[in-house]
């Protein structure tokens, strides 16, 4: 059965607003396109729908095998009580329609394991899978389909006040990574020759007094900067002390009134605010040089993504036309100026971007030649690739400086004891104290997540579960810490009494709080993932809800 989308009849542009101007209508696009399966329409499960299902993902199945609880009512929002005993999935699925009439919701009410058995063929149509509180072995089963299928496995997890965040994907490409803090691309460094022409067509000296408070900064910055290389044998200010001195050359630029009082010349002002931010030297990140030595961009083939094909394409601009320098973003930062001459400067630097692009755009054509792809190469003239739009290979070249790659490691080496990422783990977990384990690292929450899945692999049920057996749990939970630990090879006095009544307390519970939390931050995750943008966590993290820290670690 299905809740079909029924179309809100709302202007998109105004209800997704504010997601717009995050990830743009491409980012929207891949949104509106993606196809979610969730497993487990727990508390945390459907916390992580209604964060995709608000902002307009295009449809999402949940398969659960489980049927409405009075446990659920407790911290499923999305449950009621006349609730219990119907399929969780229809009831799930039902409620969570009704947030957004955009999204198609869809439901399975089968057991994961069944359906794994039976038809393991159904996840292959699914952008993304999301799965909350599996045991482990489904988890590695689940994992193992998926990462051979080349599907992203989100894992989310909520044990009492611990969170739990697992990707799993084999390569997950951005081009739009958006850095929190970068410097403009602005070459002053190496000035191209549309920026060099511009410039020395302005004669600061001719200029009436409105013209010279309304030459753009970056102007004043070049002009400045020609005459410092001049008496510096044609360095750049390189230290602090040399940039105070050369603000003090700007200054002098600004004029005086006939009573040699110094005009009010914002532009100036903002000239030597500037200095700091605008004489960076130009420069490839090492990101990026790694990008270009990676053996995906090296050696392309006919199975080679449009992202290493994009990256091969700029290598070789880089290398060739670039003169070492990657393609130029192409903007400018706000600035006082008149309208004409800013627009003007403006189009110096679009102009020499799409000059680079197009450059590219024939590395690119040579390579998908090369490549030998199936698809027919040209569509319409000879500078636009049919199989990568030109609209890609912009924003590859807005962005050439900022392009990530993230590689997880599968579900099966993590848990397998001989590839382990040990070292990693035990930077985090294992300071050898006298007392055992640090408390300060929630990296110790992991290790205890993954001795609650050992106990329940033993005992059929997670410690705690069961009022009775609280106590006795406790010894049988510290005695599968141990096991894990020497399992993988960490010398410790182990992890602290507290923390084992505390895991045994929980009793696997789910709190909403935590599950709300969880979901919010999964979400966030998978739209990541879904748009290729930003870039997502690689690959664990945990959330200690007593403390409300988090940590991030590779697994």
């Amino acid at each position: 059965m299905a809740a079909p989308a029924k179309g809100s009849g709302l202007d998109k542009n105004n209800k997704y607003d504010r997601q717009l101007r995050l990830w743009g209508d491409h980012g929207q696009s891949a949104l509106e396109s993606a196809r979610v399966c969730l497993i487990n329409a727990t508390a945390t499960g459907t916390e992580i729908m209604k964060n995709l299902i608000l902002p307009g993902i295009g449809s999402f199945t949940i398969v659960d095998g489980h049927k409405v609880q009075g446990e659920d009512i407790g911290s499923n929002f999305f449950l009621a009580a006349d609730s219990i005993g119907k399929s969780r999935a229809q009831v799930a699925t039902e409620l969570l329609a009704e947030l957004n009439d955009d999204v198609a919701g869809d439901y399975l009410e089968e057991n994961v394991d069944s359906l794994l058995e039976k038809n393991p063929a159904f996840f292959n149509s699914f952008t993304t899978v999301i799965a909350t509180q599996l045991p482990e072995r489904t988890l590695l089963s689940l994992g193992q389909l998926l990462w051979e299928k080349n599907i992203p496995f989100v894992i989310c997890r909520s044990y009492g006040f611990i969170g739990y965040l697992r990707l799993v994907v084999k390569e997950h490409t951005v081009i739009e990574s958006h850095p929190d803090n970068t410097h403009e691309d602005l070459r002053l460094d190496q000035p191209f020759p549309g920026l060099v022409q511009f410039c020395d067509s302005l004669n600061l000296d001719e200029m009436n007094k409105k013209e010279h408070s309304h030459t753009p900064w970056l102007v004043l910055v070049y002009k400045y900067l020609q005459i410092w290389r001049q008496q510096h044998e044609g360095k750049m200010p390189s230290n602090y002390r040399e940039k105070n001195i050369f603000k003090e050359l700007i200054k002098q630029g600004i004029r005086v009134n006939e009573e040699g009082v110094p005009e009010e010349e914002e532009n100036f002002d903002e000239a030597v605010k500037n200095v700091n931010s605008s004489l960076h030297t130009t420069s490839i990140p090492s990101e990026i040089k790694s990008l270009f030595d990676n053996p995906s961009c090296t050696q392309l083939n006919p199975e080679s993504s449009n992202f290493w094909i994009l990256v091969r394409a700029i290598k070789e601009f880089t290398e060739n036309e670039g003169v070492g320098f990657l393609p130029l973003r192409g903007s400018i930062p706000d600035m006082t100026s008149d309208s004409e001459r800013y627009i003007q400067l403006q189009n110096v630097y679009k102009d020499q971007a799409e000059q680079d692009m197009a450059v590219v755009m024939q590395h690119v054509q040579r390579l998908l030649q090369d490549c030998e792809k199936e698809e027919p190469i040209f569509v319409t003239s000879l500078t636009k690739p049919a199989n990568i739009k030109e609209s890609e290979i912009k924003l590859a070249c807005r962005n050439s400086a900022f392009l990530r790659v993230i590689h997880c490691r599968s579900l099966e080496d993590e848990y397998s004891i001989a590839s382990a990422n040990v070292e990693e783990l035990g930077h985090h977990v294992m300071e050898e104290e006298e007392d055992g384990l640090t408390e300060t690292d929630d990296v110790v929450l992991y290790v205890l997540l993954r001795a609650a899945d050992r106990f329940y692999r033993e005992f059929d049920h997670y410690p705690g579960m069961y009022d009775h057996s609280v106590e006795a749990d406790i010894s049988k939970l510290k005695s599968c810490v141990g096991k894990l630990l020497h399992d993988w090879q960490l010398t410790s006095s182990g992890i602290k009494d507290d923390y084992i009544q505390e895991m045994c307390r929980y009793g696997a519970s789910e709190l909403h709080t935590v599950a709300a939390f969880m979901g919010g931050v999964t979400a966030q995750e998978v739209i990541k993932l879904v748009t290729q943008q930003f870039v997502p966590v690689n690959n664990t993290y945990i959330y200690n809800a007593q403390r409300q820290t988090s940590t991030t670690i590779e697994l």
